[in-house]
């Protein structure tokens, strides 16, 4: 994936409109250059291998991570061990809430998909500056009600679209996204597994292989081992 698509694309969810993912409501943008200073100042930059996890499901929150660079996919783990993908957020975008300032436990886990590298900004020192800054309040606000709004897709197309929509949805977002025109097919340019597409539209492993595997015998899609 190209570095433009990156700084052009939130991450990668389930959702009925290109346009929630098509631009990037980066946090620090939209801040003057001292109070971008100031929010900066409070952080504390980590490098976070694949497979670290930022927290788990139940911790404590104590704050949010700006993503630098790298992937980070947050999940739901049902008390079965079933997972679902709430997303991958890609450079730009943050991960920690809905709770800011750092109260309550975790309601899912984030983790490292690739190495990343974050900035960790406290919540109780947010909240301070917050309250000193209506800008940083502001953009505080704005950024959670775009994670709002993406869940909120997400629940919609779960609630409302058949599982083979919902992974017909999917495969023309990622090859939208990921994808690069060579001659007369559309290659999608990072792997992901029969069981990451399954985490992202809530079904099984053993489903998405059976569906996919008949859309290849129908010529639809042709499937390649990385």
């Amino acid at each position: 994936m190209s570095a433009a698509s990156l700084r052009n694309t939130t991450g990668i969810m389930l959702a009925g409109s290109d346009a929630l993912v098509g631009s990037l409501p980066s946090l620090l943008d939209p801040l003057c250059e001292a109070d971008r200073r100031r929010v900066l100042a409070i952080g504390r930059e980590e490098v976070l291998q694949a497979g670290k996890h930022v927290w788990r499901q139940g911790d404590l929150q104590n704050g949010i991570y700006l993503i630098e660079e790298g992937r980070i996919r947050s999940y739901y783990a049902a008390p079965s061990g079933r997972e679902v993908t709430l997303a991958y957020w890609f450079a730009g975008n943050f991960v920690g809430g809905p709770d800011l300032f750092g109260t309550g436990a975790h309601v899912w886990s984030s983790v490292a998909v690739e190495r990343s590298q974050v900035t960790f900004l406290p919540g109780p020192a947010l909240r301070a500056l917050a309250l000193q800054s209506a800008s940083i309040a502001v953009a505080l606000l704005d950024a959670l009600a775009f994670k709002a709004r993406c869940y909120s897709a997400m629940a919609q197309m779960l609630g409302t679209r058949s599982v083979t929509e919902r992974l017909h949805r999917l495969l023309v977002f990622l090859s939208k996204i990921y994808g690069s025109q060579q001659g007369r097919e559309i290659v999608i340019g990072i792997p992901f597994t029969h069981g990451d597409l399954a985490n992202l539209i809530g079904s099984t492993r053993q489903w998405v292989t059976v569906q996919l595997s008949r859309m290849q015998a129908r010529g639809v899609i042709l499937i390649t081992e990385a």
